[in-house]
């Protein structure tokens, strides 16, 4: 009887604890979103120029804290967060800007299809049983691949049938990494853990929203 008490006992403190990461890691995702949509209003004037710049400057901050530890812990890993999500929205701004000029259309379905995607691929992560930890630094590595190739498509093509096979990968990938992160997060997560995985989370949640809005612009 007092096995059982103890086994239910761990098991409630296991809930708990996931329960805890789970909101800190998703209210870190949502001011990082906040973030990148007050870079998007600000940068919404940038030249093409500027904000290509500040796109890379971005890109390059998030490999920065890929590789370095501090940058991914404690409060200089939260504001490297937010400085590079704010980054992201500066370069995003002209883009943004011109969708809701004149395709707001297609900004309200990417919108719509990023949450069901990030819904419902987060939800299968948390469901499965087996264990996806494997699979998240191969996925990792493919959508970086697939991003570089996108930007080079972006830099020096013209056509638009590379960039829509680019986006469905992209897509695909990132809802894969989704489910894995949240996977990760039910089975292995830390409160050390929640700062990278609230990186890996939002850098999903806008690789699935540009992808989405490259297939349903007109």
């Amino acid at each position: 009887m007092e096995d059982a008490r103890s086994a239910f006992a761990a098991r409630s403190s296991a809930q708990a604890s996931t329960a805890t990461l789970l909101g800190q890691v998703m209210f870190l995702v949502a001011v990082a979103i906040a973030f990148m949509a007050l870079g998007t209003y600000v940068g919404r004037e940038l030249s093409i120029g500027t904000a290509r710049i500040l796109s890379f400057a971005g890109f390059g901050m998030l490999i920065a804290s890929a590789f370095v530890q501090r940058l991914r812990v404690g409060p200089l890993g939260i504001s490297w967060l937010y400085a590079t999500a704010l980054m992201i929205g500066l370069g995003l701004g002209p883009v943004i800007a011109y969708f809701v000029a004149n395709d707001p259309t297609a900004i309200t379905q990417a919108a719509g299809g990023t949450a069901l995607t990030v819904t419902a691929m987060g939800a299968l992560g948390f469901a499965l049983s087996k264990d996806l930890a494997p699979f998240m630094r191969p996925l990792s590595l493919l959508v970086f691949g697939a991003v570089i190739v996108s930007i080079g498509l972006m830099l020096f093509t013209t056509g638009a049938n590379p960039i829509i096979s680019i986006s469905i990968i992209i897509y695909v990938l990132s809802a894969e990494l989704i489910t894995v992160d949240f996977n990760y997060l039910r089975k292995h997560g830390t409160e050390d853990d929640a700062i990278w995985l609230a990186t890996g989370i939002f850098v999903s949640i806008v690789n699935i929203f540009l992808s989405l809005l490259n297939l349903f612009c007109e």
